[in-house]
């Protein structure tokens, strides 16, 4: 739920910014569970706060929600 969206976070204010609520409802439930969304950088490195630590994943691909699928997919490497 940390990793899987295509939520941005403002560089200027620090807020998210979501195409749409259920992606952000999920970000913030993952943070509540201990696994918070930090950032998304330009290189599309993605960073997780976990209770373990810090978790970085490379975004290789986005595959979008589709009402045939009905679902979102995103492939990542571990860093």
């Amino acid at each position: 739920m940390a990793v899987c969206h295509t939520i941005i976070v403002d560089p200027r204010t620090q807020k998210f910014n979501s195409s749409s609520p259920d992606e952000l409802a999920l970000v913030l439930g993952a943070k509540e569970l201990g696994y918070e969304f930090v950032n998304r950088d330009a290189d599309k490195i993605i960073t997780v706060q976990t209770p373990e630590g810090i978790l970085k994943y490379k975004l290789l691909n986005v595959l979008e929600f589709s009402s045939a699928r009905k679902r979102m997919s995103i492939i990542v490497r571990d860093l």
